[in-house]
Parts: structure tokens; sequence; C-alpha cells
């Protein structure tokens, strides 16, 4: 059985985590004041505590841990677990897929070779179109018609407020707290051409599967593969990039991890 991860190292060796320490420890050791590294070493207490126990954060561990197969497959089953059963079934289909292409691949000489080439990229893609998803969900809550709507009024209402406001101190305030408004009513315009974006991708790496396995049924030449290997490389890298703008438009602070292996999940 697969070892389970070390959060709490884990959250303590990001990069950040040390530089902070380190310059607590120099800034106590130039001024010959402990105060800053014990402020220091309260904060990572609660750090460690806090980012440890986060799902995203463990999720993001597992993933990222080398040759922990049985985490990787924990990985997958928690992206599976958060979607609708309609979109496990698209990712159904999708593995389906691989194992058909992976079967043609060994159809050919150095059929081996190929495979072993072939799966990591088509997991990386298949871990794209599982992220994709999960962000598109979270995007859909983030744009609920009702808060939209309720904001918009907000803006409406507060703006008549402004126009009325005979104190300057308070005409300012109000001021303020419409431009801010303004501005998560301008995060909705932008969400919502993100989402729509990301459906297109969705679709589109649907469509790439398939073309592959199309195209492996009749394939005769090694060399033909090499170049459906690159087409899928750079899809995934596109799609990894459009994972990562929506993790940080949402303030998520994970970033996308490496390909995880997908066969033989099944969410009942």
């Amino acid at each position: 059985m697969a070892k389970t991860p070390n959060y709490i190292k884990a959250a303590f060796l990001l990069p950040a985590n040390l530089v902070g320490l380190t310059t607590a420890a120099m800034s106590s050791a130039v001024t010959q004041e402990p105060l800053p590294m014990l402020v220091a070493l309260g904060v990572e207490g609660l750090y460690l505590g806090v980012l440890s126990s986060m799902k995203r954060f463990q999720r993001a561990v597992r993933a990222n841990t080398p040759d922990n197969p049985e985490a990787a497959r924990a990985a997958v089953d928690a992206l599976l677990a958060d979607l609708a059963p309609s979109q496990r079934d698209h990712y159904q289909q999708l593995v389906g897929l691989k194992e058909k292409i992976l079967a043609n691949y060994r159809k050919l000489p150095g059929g081996r070779v190929l495979v072993a080439d072939s799966e990591p990229k088509l997991d990386a893609l298949l871990t794209s179109f599982l992220r994709l998803i999960s962000a598109l969900n979270q995007y859909r809550t983030y744009l609920s018609g009702s808060d939209r709507e309720h904001l918009t009024g907000e803006v409406a209402a507060l703006e008549a407020e402004v126009a009325q406001e005979a104190n300057p101190r308070l005409k300012e305030v109000k001021d303020k707290r419409v431009e801010i408004l303004r501005k998560r009513l301008v995060r909705f315009e932008q969400a919502g051409e993100s989402r729509e974006m990301v459906s297109h991708q969705l679709a589109g790496i649907e469509d790439l599967m398939r073309l592959t396995h199309e195209q492996s049924i009749a394939i005769r030449d090694p060399e033909s593969v090499n170049r459906q290997l690159d087409v899928l490389s750079a899809e995934t890298e596109a799609t990894d990039e459009t994972v990562r703008q929506m993790e940080r438009f949402l303030d998520f602070t994970e970033e996308t991890r490496g390909p995880l292996p997908h066969g033989g999940t099944r969410v009942r």
C-alpha cells in the first residue's frame, strides 16, 4: 500500500515559506532581537496547520508525489467525485478511446516503445480535461445568476444613493464602494468569456481524442504516431495554461501538476 504523503513537510518545503523563515532568521540575527523569529514561528505553526489540511493542497501534493500510483489514482478519483454524472460519462468515453488508441499502437512495429511514449501524453490530455471541467464547475458556481442579479441591483441602488448624498464623507465612502462593485461586475463579464472558451476547449479535447483514435486504426507508419503525439502535447499545454489562468482568477493557489494515470478508474 502506498504511503500517505507528509502534507506538513510539503507545506514547510514550499519555496515561499522557506524564504520567509530565512528572512525572519536573518532579521533577528542582524538586529539581535528574537522577536522577528518568534513572530515568524508563531505564524508558521498556523500556516502549516491550515495549508496542510486543505483538500486542494493535499490533492496537489499527491499528484506531484513520484512513484506513487495509488496516490495518483486517488487524485483522479477526487477530481471525478466533484463531477456531474454526465461529465463522468464523457471522461469514461475518453478513457475508453485512450485504451483503443494504445491497443492499435501495439500492433505497429516497435509497438511497446510507441505505447510507452504515448500513454503519458494521452494521460496528460485526460488530466487537462478533468481539470478544465473542475475549473468550469467553479466558474458556474461563481457566475450563479442570482448573485449577479443581486450585484447589479445593488450597484444601481448605491449609485442612486450617491447622487442624492449631501454628506461629503459619506459620498466618498459610497463612491469607493460603487467602484468596487463595478469591478466585481467586470469580473463577471470576464468569467463568462472564460467559461465559453473552456467549453470549446473541452469539446476540442474530445474531438482530438476521437480523431487520434480514427487515425490509429489505419496508421502504418510509426513516424505518423510521433506527429500525432506532438499535436496532443500542444493541446495539453494550451489547456493547462487555461486552467492556470482560471485558477488565478478564482484566487486558487494550486498550480497544474503533471499527468495522472487514467486507466481502470470507474465511478459508480
